[in-house]
């Protein structure tokens, strides 16, 4: 499959612009490095929530001595084990349809999942998208939430790893869903359930502990 489209314009960011939810207006691109934020803290510009049952989980601000973009990450460290359980961590803006967006992740724990997810064109916790990386099944699939209930549109299986760093990656344009991993395009489909704007986070499930870095988001509109 084609490689993800990763044009410098969109993506290259200047020294200093991975301070959290700063955008950079020339090319409607918004970044979350996470480094001004507090430490041990919730990341500002941010809401939480959950589908399905258990515990919404715990998101902090931690330092991490390999951290993408140093000293800070995001990081998802509730290992509640109830297995319908998606903890989310939703930016409160942009609302996008048309998006570039993308995420340094890292599973680093748990036994029923360790996967690690990016959620867009999110209307609310029980509606949205969410491409997720498993490094236990060693898949990466896009998923639609519809009224809390899943269903899955696409599947690859291929090298996801634990206390790893990976790069995920999703683009949407109207109907056409391009997820990519570590840089290849994995999965391209067309699905027509959400093509409204919505806004855009990061995703856990079940007992999963992971660290997220870099989150990226760019308008295609």
């Amino acid at each position: 499959m084609r490689r993800f489209p990763l044009a410098c314009a969109a993506w290259c960011i200047a020294a200093g612009a991975a301070q959290a939810g700063q955008q950079t207006s020339a090319t409607k691109t918004w970044t979350w490095g996470f480094e001004g934020d507090r430490v041990n803290r919730a990341p500002t510009g941010f809401s939480f929530g959950r589908t399905g049952d258990g515990r919404p989980g715990r998101w902090v601000v931690w330092p991490h001595p390999d951290a993408p973009s140093r000293p800070n990450v995001l990081a998802q460290v509730d290992g509640d084990s109830v297995d319908f359980r998606f903890p989310m961590a939703v930016a409160d803006g942009p609302r996008l349809a048309d998006v570039r967006l993308s995420v340094r992740c890292k599973p680093m724990a748990g036994v029923l999942e360790q996967s690690c997810g990016l959620v867009f064109r999110y209307q609310d916790g029980q509606n949205y998208y969410v491409a997720r990386a498993n490094a236990l099944e060693r898949n990466v699939r896009l998923y639609k939430v519809v009224g809390g209930h899943r269903r899955q549109l696409g599947d690859w299986r291929g090298p996801v790893t634990n206390e790893t760093w990976h790069l995920l990656q999703v683009e949407a344009r109207g109907e056409a869903v391009t997820v990519s991993w570590d840089g290849e395009a994995v999965i391209d489909l067309r699905d027509r359930t959400f093509q409204g704007p919505g806004q855009v986070g990061v995703w856990t499930k079940a007992d999963s502990v992971v660290y997220f870095d870099d989150f990226r988001v760019e308008s295609l509109e």
